[in-house]
């Protein structure tokens, strides 16, 4: 089996981008907490993606199999910005979520993934595994440790045998958050 093609994500990516993940998270716990509304999921699913893009697509920190698959990570020194335009009630509970996660991460600086997506009409592919791997060849290569959180009960077992250990968990309402932390190699 031949190795996809993994590139840094470019602005011209964003609709295939956007598209891919609003699909891959549309019975995701977490984006179903913050846009429960079926109706309004789509347009919001998008808005809340496109944020995260267009604060990371120019750090070289989006990287993607053809516009299918879509790994977006945060280098250690970056900062997150702003919030994205969504509706009150919508922009509240992103908030309320992300001061939840923001609370039990680990200190010290890591390379963090905050979205692995692949469209389902790719699953089975193991693109969402090659991304993950290329990100954590760049986190290896810095010698720092790898973050993520998954409110995804399945993920758990998929990112463990990656090699992460849950390191927090916590809730919000009734959202379960397992944050998830795997040390530089030789570090274990």
């Amino acid at each position: 089996m031949t190795e996809p093609e993994i590139t840094t994500a470019t602005v011209a990516d964003r609709d295939a981008v956007l598209a891919s993940l609003v699909a891959a998270f549309a019975a995701d716990p977490v984006l179903r907490y913050l846009f429960p509304d079926e109706a309004t999921y789509p347009r919001h699913a998008a808005t809340f993606f496109g944020h995260l893009f267009d604060k990371r697509v120019h750090l070289g920190t989006v990287w993607t199999i053809g516009g299918t698959s879509v790994a977006m990570w945060d280098a250690p020194a970056s900062k997150s910005g702003g919030d994205p335009v969504l509706p009150p009630s919508e922009l509240a509970r992103v908030r309320a979520y992300d001061e939840t996660v923001h609370a039990v991460l680990p200190t010290g600086p890591y390379w963090y993934l905050g979205v692995l997506g692949t469209d389902p009409r790719h699953a089975g592919k193991r693109f969402g595994h090659a991304l993950m791997a290329a990100g954590l060849r760049r986190a290896e290569a810095e010698g720092l440790p790898a973050v993520l959180e998954t409110s995804n009960p399945g993920n758990v077992e998929v990112y463990k045998r990656a090699g992460f250990d849950v390191v927090a968990r916590t809730a919000l309402d009734s959202l379960d958050i397992w944050v998830m932390r795997r040390p530089p190699m030789g570090a274990h």
